[in-house]
């Protein structure tokens, strides 16, 4: 196997250690949004990152929540080793495993109903639409060349337990087929927030979903985020708390 050149990457003013690839897929904003609109209280114990790249989304909740076990799942190899790495990096290696495998397969790798939460940062753009990355691993991880967003919601509703939740984090123009797809499957959208990257922008640039496995009607509209503070301006303050 050959061996990629990696970086060595910090969270939290250095609390945190991520390892990526350096000429590769490397985590982006999606990741850190993700984790901080993850709810965590009782009774989530366990957690499963479904598309867990390098793993960054499972360790900030790990690191966050020292009583939680997480489990990641990761098509490609060498992320999903990057991703074990970086747990026993962190000292989490009683608590965070890592599955290389297929979301498409889960059945082959873990029990139904077996987690409280599931979150999924999927690759969502569509076939070869956007502009296609230069490596052959953060294609697959970001355009859906090997799973569709159908299967991957289809993996998050066999893993989440019955009235658990579950988290996506999707661009804003495909809100739609999102949400349809999760009715499909039995989750039903309790929470919702759109992501824009600064305030007066005229189109959403991502959105944050918490859905419950067969729940109620009700679903909570949250005050929009805003990424940066204005155009070409620093991060927000709501941007800034997701790092501390």
């Amino acid at each position: 196997m050959v061996m990629m050149a990696t970086t060595a990457d910090t969270l939290f003013e250095g609390r945190l250690l991520c390892r990526q690839h350096l000429r590769g897929y490397r985590f982006s904003i999606d990741a850190v949004l993700l984790a901080g609109f993850a709810r965590i209280r009782p009774p989530v114990e366990r957690v499963l990152d479904l598309c867990a790249g390098c793993g960054v989304v499972g360790l900030i909740l790990a690191h966050r929540h020292p009583r939680l076990r997480v489990c990641g799942l990761e098509l490609q190899p060498a992320l999903a080793g990057l991703a074990r790495g970086n747990g026993q990096d962190n000292g989490f290696a009683e608590r965070y495993r890592v599955i290389q495998g297929d979301a498409r397969e889960v059945d082959r790798y873990l029990e139904p109903e077996s987690f409280e939460l599931v979150v999924c940062n999927p690759p969502y753009r569509k076939g070869q639409t956007g502009r296609l990355n230069g490596s052959a691993e953060a294609t697959i991880a970001r355009h859906e060349a090997q799973g569709k967003i159908a299967e991957f919601v289809r993996a998050a509703a066999f893993g989440v337990q019955n009235r658990g939740r579950v988290l996506f984090v999707y661009p804003a123009a495909r809100l739609g087929v999102l949400i349809q797809t999760m009715e499909n499957q039995g989750l039903r959208v309790k929470r919702l927030q759109v992501v824009y990257s600064y305030p007066g922008v005229a189109a959403a640039s991502l959105v944050l979903v918490e859905a419950l496995k067969n729940g109620g009607e009700q679903c909570e509209l949250l005050p929009p985020f805003f990424i940066y503070e204005h155009k070409n301006g620093a991060y927000s303050a709501a941007m800034k708390e997701l790092y501390l």
